[in-house]
Formats: C-alpha cells, sequence, structure tokens
C-alpha cells in the first residue's frame, strides 16, 4: 500500500462539554487535491489548527508520511501552510514575506533565492518581488499569501479557505492557479472551505465535515452522485438540494410531491428524500406536480425558481 500524505485517525477536541472534533478520521494521498468541505461552524478551524499543532488533541493521530506527530511540535511537522487572512508584514516587501518562514526555519540564502524564484513564477508575483503590501490589490496580496506558504519545501501542505472573501473574478483565476500548482508540484494539497464551488472546482478527493465529523470521504464524482447523506448533498449542492420528508412502503416513496419508485435499504418507514435543484424540470405528465412560484433569482446563465407545493418550500 502506497504511503499516504496524511492520515487522521480518531481525532477528538473539546472545550468545556462543547464537542468540536468526535472522533474524526480521513486520510489525503500523495500527490492528491483533498478537499475538506463542511458548512461554517463545523470544526474546519480547529481541524486546521490541531493538524498544524496549533492546538492540543484530546485523542486520537495525526500521521504525517508514516510518522504520528499529535504531540510533535507546530515546527517539526514540516507541512506547508496557508492561512485564511493574508497576515502580510507591511514594513516587508513581497520577496521577504515570502522569505520570511524560511528565515525562521534557518534556511540558507541559495534556498531562499530558490524558493522565491519557483513559487514567484507558479503564481505569477515576479514582477511585484520588491513591492510592499500597501502597493498590493487585493487578489495580489493573496497570491503572495499562498505564495508564502508554498516557499516551505515540503510534499503536504494545507490550504485554510485561502479564497474567502475574494471576489468571484478574482477566486475563479486563482482557482486555476490553485489546480495547477499543485500539479506541476507533485505535491498532497489538503484544502479546507465551506464553499461548495470551490470544492467542486479543485477536489479529487472529497472529504464532508459534519458535526465534527468527516461523514463521508471518496473522489469527487462519487460523493457528488451518492452522497451518503443530507450533509454531505447539501456540501457540495447550491443551491441547496430539497429535503423532503416522506414514507416509505416496499419500492414506493411517497411524499407531498406524489409517489415514486425507489431502491432503498432500510427497515424505517420514515424517511428523507434529497432532491437536488437541477433534478427537476418544467413539465407535464407522468410525475408531475402543480405549485406557485414564488420567487425567481437570476444566476446570470440560469435561474433559480422557488417554489411552494401544498406549503413545502422547494
Amino acid at each position: 500500500m502506497a504511503q499516504l500524505a496524511l492520515d487522521v485517525k480518531g481525532l477528538s477536541k473539546s472545550y468545556g462539554n462543547k464537542v468540536v472534533l468526535d472522533n474524526l478520521s480521513f486520510t489525503a494521498a500523495m500527490n492528491d487535491f483533498s478537499v475538506v468541505c463542511g458548512k461554517p461552524g463545523n470544526g474546519k478551524s480547529v481541524l486546521v489548527r490541531t493538524i498544524m499543532g496549533l492546538e492540543t488533541v484530546d485523542a486520537g493521530s495525526i500521521i504525517v508520511r508514516g510518522k504520528d506527530v499529535a504531540q510533535v511540535s507546530a515546527g517539526e511537522r514540516n507541512i506547508g501552510y496557508v492561512p485564511q487572512s493574508f497576515a502580510l508584514y507591511p514594513h516587508y516587501s513581497v520577496k521577504e514575506n515570502i522569505e520570511y518562514p524560511l528565515v525562521l526555519s534557518k534556511a540558507s540564502e541559495a534556498e531562499k533565492k530558490e524558493a522565491v524564484e519557483r513559487v514567484s513564477e507558479l503564481l505569477r508575483i515576479k514582477d511585484l518581488l520588491q513591492k510592499k503590501p500597501d502597493q498590493l490589490s487585493g487578489g495580489q496580496k493573496q497570491r503572495v499569501a499562498i505564495a508564502r506558504g508554498l516557499a516551505k519545501s515540503t510534499d503536504v501542505y494545507v490550504l485554510d479557505d485561502p479564497l474567502v472573501g475574494l471576489d468571484f473574478k478574482l477566486r475563479e483565476r486563482l482557482i486555476d492557479d490553485l489546480r495547477k500548482t499543485q500539479e506541476e508540484l507533485k505535491v498532497s494539497f489538503v484544502y479546507l472551505t465551506s464553499d461548495p464551488l470551490e470544492a467542486l472546482s479543485l477536489a479529487r478527493t472529497v472529504m464532508i465535515l459534519a458535526n465534527g465529523k468527516i461523514v463521508q470521504q471518496d473522489s469527487l464524482d462519487v460523493v457528488y452522485d451518492q452522497p451518503n447523506s443530507i450533509a454531505s448533498m447539501n456540501s457540495l449542492g447550491f443551491p441547496e438540494a430539497n429535503v423532503l420528508p416522506g414514507e416509505l412502503s416496499g419500492t414506493t416513496f411517497t411524499s407531498v410531491l406524489g409517489s415514486i419508485k425507489v431502491k432503498m435499504d432500510t427497515n424505517s418507514s420514515k424517511v428523507v428524500a434529497g432532491i437536488r435543484p437541477e433534478g427537476f424540470v418544467v413539465g407535464s405528465g407522468s410525475g408531475s406536480f402543480d405549485g406557485k412560484i414564488s420567487l425567481l433569482e437570476n444566476l446570470g446563465s440560469e435561474f433559480a425558481v422557488y417554489f411552494n407545493v401544498k406549503n413545502t418550500n422547494l
């Protein structure tokens, strides 16, 4: 079996009576773009901090390249880190900001020069190296922050929602840059986000984080097409899926929309169905139902249609 870049086993973390990470486990393969995706408030920030060694764990293992580092200091874990905020030093040039983690690790001048050249080329910021942060746009600052995180010479990088707060066009360009950077470096990226569009655009492997646990891990296609829970379905859906409570009798599921034949492995008669917005089409005939449109939302290339069926909002 090939060595994993990161193997998190049974990670638990509580603050008083509040459980934040609950026996959480996942793996990240070498040379893979893995995305941990979950709604805000599900433990993402604490998970990042425990992996990076900025928080202690109550229980569990954090195995990096075959070695358990759960009790090892942050500086000894050899994991690259791109934080959520820019956190650039205003009195340093872009070049000096990128070099800063290497200075702390006592890298040689040759190592610093090679790292700056490598990441500035990858992220297209060579012309910014002598500028100060106050001379940069928001997108340029984020490129510098990402470059600084990638300057560390390692094969495992944790990226904590680095595109949050950027406008759509900037995010679109940086998503493309991040994907190309990971492919060119041939390293493992573990990317944490609450944005389903980022997860869909970047991930080869997806881990769904809900209530302090990883509730599903698989390839992007499998998690999207075969979600094992409403949490998985909604974490990768925009707009979110429609959740319909109903009753199951044999192979017949009945809800306010009517009855359909389903394949479901359960002994329960009370079940819920999740239907993505794109699962509906306008039409008539078998399987159709009447509803009242309550809102039309223009998304540019398409419309989101909200409607009410027998006091149920879809």
